[in-house]
């Protein structure tokens, strides 16, 4: 039997182990409590953490500005001609009125818009066949007639060669642009239902097509903006302004060239402004550089 509770404990009796180790669980059970605070306070996120707000560590600071500079070194090396957007401004302004003849007489106006989908397409497609190295006026006067003959596959295909080449006559190359309006219409009613292409790839390899067309056919009847269409107008004029990094020597070059760098919001309107410019302003032969706006910003204007 262990001695009363009120005679002091010895270290080797019964009574002092049982303090021994009721001290010793007081002060584990102290330390634990210590601990597990600390774990919490370590743990447990802040109000601001709470709402999703990060925290920033070093190394995540510093891979987002490698990032970012990388962002900006490549946006600062693509290329991109000075004073570009002024000069485009003031484009603008110069064809504020829309008085030239493409905004009369262009492809988006030789159409019939209440005719079906499909047959306002192929008028289209038909209206840019006509309209290379062909004046707007000319073009849309053989439009008119077209139309008024029934400008359908149907029946462009009925219309014998001599009643279509002189319903078109006098487009420039019509004998060339007569052949290759009849076998495309052929292949359009063979392979499309009648209706055109919806691809710039397909509609390239249709006879008389070529780039410019089909980017302009993808713009006007399609909706879809798949290129810049660079006719002779914004081929010079690009050039003129120097909006190629280099020369160009074909309109093809110059469409590759202006889409490495013009944002693809303006590559619709693009075309319509350059048109109408070079016809009224930048004329190909003694262009107006004296009413023109960018005469102190244009590379070409003492030349001109």
């Amino acid at each position: 039997m262990c001695a009363a509770a009120s005679r002091p404990p010895r270290s080797g009796d019964c009574g002092g182990r049982m303090v021994t180790r009721q001290l010793g669980r007081a002060a584990g059970e102290a330390a634990a409590a210590i601990g597990s605070r600390a774990q919490s306070t370590a743990t447990v996120p802040s109000k601001s953490s709470r709402k999703g707000k990060k925290v920033n560590v070093l190394y995540d600071s510093l891979e987002r500005g490698i990032a970012e500079k990388e962002e900006t070194d490549s946006k600062r090396l693509k290329w991109e001609p000075g004073n570009w957007r002024q000069q485009l401004e003031n484009i603008r302004e110069m064809r504020r009125n829309k008085d030239a003849p493409v905004d009369q007489m262009g492809a988006e106006k030789c159409f019939d818009s209440s005719a079906p989908p499909e047959v306002m397409r192929y008028q289209v497609l038909l209206s840019l066949m006509l309209s290379s190295q062909t004046k707007d006026q000319v073009t849309s006067a053989a439009m008119l007639r077209l139309r008024e003959h029934g400008l359908t596959v149907d029946n462009v295909l009925q219309t014998d060669d001599v009643t279509l080449g002189q319903l078109i006559y006098p487009v420039g190359f019509w004998k060339n642009k007569m052949k290759y309006i009849k076998q495309t219409t052929a292949i359009l009613k063979q392979q499309y239902g009648s209706d055109i292409p919806s691809t710039v790839k397909e509609l390239v390899n249709l006879p008389g097509v070529g780039p410019k067309m089909a980017h302009l056919v993808m713009d006007i009847a399609w909706k879809n903006v798949t290129g810049i269409g660079v006719d002779t107008h914004v081929h010079r004029i690009s050039n003129r302004l120097k909006w190629v990094k280099k020369e160009t020597k074909t309109p093809e070059e110059t469409r590759v060239a202006l889409e490495d760098w013009l944002p693809r919001d303006l590559w619709s309107e693009i075309n319509w402004l350059l048109v109408g410019f070079g016809q009224q302003i930048c004329q190909p032969v003694n262009p107006r550089c004296r009413e023109c706006l960018n005469r102190h910003i244009c590379p070409a204007a003492t030349r001109c």
